[in-house]
């Protein structure tokens, strides 16, 4: 029996699915992350699953199986995985917290030096520079006014970079 290793397919855009589809047919194991998403269109509602992490679906491939998934048009790039063991059990954590039914989403990179903007509490709509992260979840924000700064502590869900 031949070794298969975790590889990570950077898919053409919108792409996902049919990326998914078309590894299944060839039998190549492929893990894509998808999430509910709800939209309301003219007083309906549509429920739909959307991939997690967009451009991106996940795959076990022996060395024999690299070439029947990497000449096809969703692909724009094959990308090995340097550390097996970390990316097979990070990507087993999502898989269970997606299972657990809980809320999971896409969070944005917000490290130092982002320009934010503050997207709810009282000071809404301002922007921001970030000084320094905090743990996970508190940001040090940095405003301007007339040319002095002033930082405030910020939970890091209420940012959205710019």
């Amino acid at each position: 029996m031949t070794e298969t290793l975790w590889f990570v397919a950077h898919t053409k855009p919108r792409c996902e699915k049919k990326f998914a589809q078309h590894c299944q047919r060839e039998r190549v194991s492929t893990t894509l992350p998808c999430c509910k998403s709800v939209r309301r269109y003219r007083g309906k509602v549509c429920v739909f699953m959307k991939p997690l992490f967009p451009g991106y679906v996940f795959l076990r491939l022996a060395t024999d199986q690299r070439r029947l998934v990497q000449h096809n048009d969703y692909l724009a790039r094959l990308l090995p995985v340097t550390d097996q063991a970390l990316f097979a059990r990070q990507l087993d954590e999502i898989l269970l917290a997606l299972a657990s039914d809980v809320e999971v989403r896409l969070a944005p990179t917000i490290g130092e030096g982002s320009r934010v903007k503050i997207k709810s509490g009282p000071l809404r709509g301002l922007d921001g520079w970030v000084e320094q992260r905090q743990g996970p979840t508190q940001v040090l924000l940095r405003l301007d006014f007339i040319g002095q700064a002033a930082a405030i502590q910020v939970g890091a869900w209420e940012l959205e970079p710019i």
